[in-house]
């Protein structure tokens, strides 16, 4: 069985953000998130990269970028979102990193909520 090393990627939009500590979202992403990862012991969770605040619009936000970089440096070979929204908004651009990105880059792409597992 192989084993994969999860990027965990959260976001929620300005428009949603508050200035609590952590928003209710943010925490509510992580508890299905983890409740996922609980049920197969084939995904070790590296990190959690959370963009509480950044629009899905576009792709111009810190933890995706770090995210980017670890994908880069072989850090990670999966990233799990709660749903294809929290990746991003802008269809194209999603996509292109769904079903271009990701796969040239031997990166597994989990939609929990979805239903869309890339293996």
């Amino acid at each position: 069985m192989q084993r994969f090393n999860v990027a965990a990627y959260l976001r929620l939009s300005k428009e949603e953000f508050s200035n609590e500590k952590e928003s209710n979202s943010i925490t509510n992403q992580k508890l299905i998130m983890d409740n996922y990862l609980k049920e197969h012991k084939e995904y070790k969770l590296v990190d959690y990269y959370i963009d509480d605040g950044y629009s899905g619009t576009n792709f111009d936000r810190p933890k995706f970028k770090e995210l980017l970089d670890d994908i880069s440096k072989g850090i990670i070979n999966c990233v799990i979102t709660k749903d294809l929204s929290r990746l991003g908004r802008d269809f194209i651009e999603t996509n292109n990193y769904i079903y271009k990105y990701f796969p040239e880059n031997g990166i597994r792409y989990i939609s929990i909520l979805d239903n869309l597992d890339t293996e």
